[in-house]
C-alpha cells in the first residue's frame, strides 16, 4: 500500500474525552499501634502526639509486607469493585516516596502482582502531593485519547524510613495504600475530573528529605544514622501547608468558576488536624465538610488523600454529582489540587 493509499488515522480531539472515577480501593496493614505503645518516648510526652496533630494511632506494615504489596491490595480491591479485569488496565501510576527499592519502579511489581499484563507501569515521587499528581496525569492521558483505563495508586511504608528515636517525626506517620480507577467517558456533564492544578518550588527541596541514599550523597559505612532517616523542618512545613493549601483551593475554584458553597467534600492531605482547621478557616468552608481520618491512620503521605476518598465512596457519605476538592502538599516542595465531580 502506498502512502497515498493509506487512510489517515482519525483521533478525536483532546477535550472530547474525560476521566471519571469508576471505583476506589484501600488497604492498611493489620498491625495497629496506639500512642501509648510508643514506649521509646517518655510517658509524659505521649499525650502531646494527639494534642499537637490529632493522631491517636497508626498502622504498621508487617515484616513480609512491602510498599508494592500494600499498593497491589488496594488496587485489587479497586478493580474488583469496578468489575474490570486487570488485563484491561492500560497504565499504572504509583505515587510513593517509600519504594521497595531505588530501582526498578515499584509499580512494575504491582503490575506483576495484579497480572495487568498490558499496562505500562511507573512510579512518581512528589511525596505527600503524589496522589494528586497521579490524578492529574491520569486525567491528561485519558483526555489525550491514548488510554481508557488508568490505575492511580498511592502506597507508603513510612515506618521504615523514620528514626524511631525522633519525637518530631516518628509518632506522626503511618503505613497504608489507596487506589482509584479512572476510566474514559464522553459525558462532559457527568462524573469526571473537572480540573487539576499542580505546582512545585524547588527552593524548598531541603525542607523535607532523606539526606543519605541518593547520587548526591550515596550511603557509605560510617554515615551518621540520623542522616539515613526522613527529616523535615516542622515549622516551615506547617506554614507552607497552610498557606499553599488555602491558595490552591481558592485558585482551583476560581479557575473553574465554582463557588465554595457548592463544595460538598474537602479532602486535604492528612498531615495535622491544626493544618486542616486553619485551611478550613482560610477558605471559609466548615470543617465538617472535611474528610478526616488522621486520628486512625496518622500521616500516610501520598496515600492519605486516597484513604479519605475511599472512605467517602464506600461509606456512602458522598452522592452522585457531589463536588469534591482534593488537595495535597509535600516535599519538593510540591502541591496539587483537583476538583472532581462524583
Amino acid at each position: 500500500m502506498t502512502r497515498q493509499q493509506m487512510k489517515p488515522m482519525t483521533l478525536r480531539q483532546p477535550g472530547s474525552f474525560y476521566a471519571k472515577i469508576s471505583a476506589g480501593g484501600a488497604y492498611v496493614p493489620s498491625r495497629i499501634v496506639p500512642n501509648d505503645k510508643l514506649e521509646q518516648f517518655p510517658k509524659t510526652a505521649l499525650p502531646l502526639i494527639e494534642a499537637k496533630t490529632g493522631v491517636k494511632q497508626r498502622h504498621y506494615a508487617g515484616l513480609g509486607e512491602f510498599t508494592s504489596d500494600l499498593g497491589a491490595r488496594a488496587a485489587g480491591l479497586c478493580l474488583e469493585r469496578a468489575g474490570l479485569p486487570a488485563a484491561e488496565v492500560e497504565m499504572i501510576i504509583l505515587a510513593t516516596s517509600t519504594p521497595d527499592r531505588p530501582m526498578p519502579a515499584t509499580a512494575t511489581r504491582i503490575q506483576h502482582l495484579l497480572s495487568a499484563t498490558k499496562a505500562c507501569a511507573f512510579d512518581l515521587n512528589s511525596v505527600c502531593a503524589g496522589a494528586v499528581y497521579g490524578i492529574g496525569l491520569a486525567d491528561a492521558m485519558i483526555r489525550s485519547g491514548q488510554h481508557r483505563n488508568v490505575l492511580v495508586i498511592a502506597a507508603e511504608i513510612y515506618s521504615r524510613i523514620l528514626n524511631p528515636a525522633d519525637f518530631s517525626t516518628f509518632p506522626y506517620f503511618g503505613d497504608g495504600a489507596g487506589a482509584l480507577l479512572l476510566t474514559r467517558t464522553g459525558d462532559e456533564a457527568g462524573p469526571r475530573v473537572l480540573h487539576t492544578l499542580l505546582g512545585s518550588d524547588g527552593s524548598g527541596a531541603d525542607v523535607i528529605q532523606i539526606p543519605v541514599g541518593g547520587s548526591m550523597r550515596p550511603y557509605r559505612p560510617g554515615e551518621p544514622p540520623k542522616d539515613c532517616y526522613f527529616t523535615m523542618n516542622g515549622r516551615s512545613v506547617f506554614d507552607f501547608a497552610v498557606g499553599k493549601g488555602i491558595e490552591i483551593i481558592k485558585n482551583t475554584l476560581e479557575a473553574t468558576g465554582v463557588d465554595k458553597s457548592r463544595i460538598a467534600h474537602v479532602v486535604v492531605h492528612q498531615a495535622n488536624i491544626n493544618i486542616l482547621r486553619k485551611i478550613a478557616e482560610g477558605i471559609e468552608i466548615p470543617l465538617d465538610r472535611f474528610s478526616i481520618n488522621l486520628d486512625r491512620y496518622g500521616n500516610t503521605a501520598a496515600a492519605s488523600v486516597m484513604l479519605c476518598l475511599d472512605e467517602l465512596l464506600v461509606a456512602g457519605h458522598a452522592k452522585p454529582g457531589d463536588l469534591v476538592v482534593v488537595t495535597a502538599f509535600g516535599g519538593g516542595l510540591s502541591w496539587g489540587c483537583s476538583l472532581i465531580r462524583l
